[in-house]
């Protein structure tokens, strides 16, 4: 079940990250017209794409904190950080479904709650 746990932590965290590099970097693409439902013309937009960095950098600290909390602590602090960062995104998925898209609630919520189950289960 550890493997399993590490598994989903850092899946989460790698979801996390990919999210951040379509935010900040490729909001022009059509990876992420589809990943967002968003129109191009809409993405085009100064506003659209200052604000999709932004949500992009908050995305990155996530993910960054997931690892950072997998490498660097142990015990009792590491299972504590996992569940604040893991619970963040969780909450953000179910906001995001609440008010942009339900596929949110999917696609960012599911890992992230099968992860916070995992590590409820191992520890």
């Amino acid at each position: 079940m550890r493997l399993l746990s590490v598994i989903l932590v850092n899946v989460v965290a790698a979801e996390a990250l990919f999210i951040m590099v379509l935010e900040m970097f490729l909001t022009q693409t059509k990876l992420a017209r589809d990943a967002f439902d968003l129109s191009a013309e809409y993405l085009a937009q100064k506003e659209t794409k200052v604000s999709m960095a932004n949500q992009g950098l908050y995305n990155g600290f996530l993910g960054v904190g997931i690892l950072v909390a997998e490498l660097l602590l142990t015990g009792y602090a590491q299972v504590i950080v996992l569940y604040l960062f893991i619970g963040f995104i969780l909450v953000a998925a179910i906001f995001g479904a609440l008010t942009a898209n339900k596929k949110i609630l999917l696609t960012q919520g599911l890992p992230a709650l099968l992860a916070l189950v995992a590590l409820i289960v191992n520890h």
